[in-house]
């Protein structure tokens, strides 16, 4: 079954298979090499995620959208950040580390709204997007973005339940001795804009963070982290408490940069889609570069 609109081709799977033969059959008119080309560009989504993988497996109900040349182009404009996802109300990126969110009074060009922004109006001038969550400059990783105030406002509105996992992956400095825990505390900003940790109810915002040790030398940890709760530079914080603060971020203890970066990054995030009504699950791989090795 196949549909066209202004800027792709949509195939539906009838039965299940690999990916470059559905392509060949589908695309009769094209070589091989072509196929190829478009599957290399990123041409190819696949129930709205970008895949270039000649072998991926196709189920039957799996909607393959082969994007336009335009489309295409508009997609190799982008700096800084990569889409992963990408449907009629949300877009879902990996944004790098040292690209802010939004705009600040320093910088107002080059942010990850700024980008995706410009992505869509190519697209079509009319087009818009809205911030629904935001990343610290300094972090790498997943962020959400609605194609509608609309979208936006009944995301944010029910944040706390729509979102079911927020996962992290920290480098810290150290290596930790309990193989998981859960930090739990309440967190205040001073007018320096640093956030502090209370163990007792201060009045400021309760946070809690789990996490579970990955990898580990003499040196360092690499952690997995959930966020139970979303506060300003809660894993930053609750990190340093413990003693083992994120490498590379002298704001909150860190005595070294061995990546020259700070080593947070926002891993995966699976949420209830705000108009199918079905838990999905977005993931951006971990930098290399956190990985360590066990001595």
């Amino acid at each position: 079954m196949k549909r066209e609109t202004n800027n792709s081709v949509i195939y539906a799977v009838k039965e299940p298979g690999e990916l470059l033969p559905f392509l060949l059959e589908s695309m009769k008119n094209s070589s091989r090499n072509s196929v190829k080309s478009i599957l290399t560009r990123g041409q190819v989504t696949i129930n709205g995620e970008m895949i270039k993988q000649h072998n991926h497996l196709l189920e039957i109900g799996d909607k393959v959208e082969i994007l336009s040349n335009q489309v295409a182009e508009s997609i190799s404009k982008i700096e800084g950040v990569t889409i992963l996802h990408e449907d009629d109300d949300i877009i879902v990126i990996n944004k790098n580390a040292g690209i802010l969110s939004v705009a600040s009074e320093r910088e107002k060009e080059f942010t990850a709204y700024r980008q995706i922004t410009e992505y869509v109006k190519r697209l079509n001038p009319k087009n818009r997007i809205f911030v629904v969550h935001r990343l610290d400059k300094a972090t790498s990783g997943i962020m959400l973005f609605a194609k509608s105030e609309k979208v936006q406002q009944a995301l944010q509105n029910t944040w706390s339940d729509t979102v079911k996992e927020r996962m992290y992956t920290a480098l810290v400095e150290g290596n930790i001795k309990k193989t998981e825990g859960t930090i739990s505390s309440w967190l205040t900003e001073n007018s320096s804009f640093k956030v502090y940790s209370s163990p007792v109810d201060n009045g400021g915002q309760h946070a809690i963070t789990h996490y579970k040790k990955i990898q580990s030398n003499k040196n360092f940890s690499l952690l997995e982290v959930q966020l139970e709760t979303g506060r300003k530079n809660q894993i930053r914080v609750h990190l340093e408490e413990i003693g083992h603060p994120v490498a590379g971020d002298k704001k909150y203890g860190s005595t070294g940069n061995p990546l020259r970066r700070l080593g947070l990054h926002a891993t995966a995030l699976s949420l209830i889609h705000p108009k199918t009504g079905k838990l999905v699950r977005y993931t951006a791989d971990v930098p290399q570069a956190f990985l360590i090795k066990s001595k």
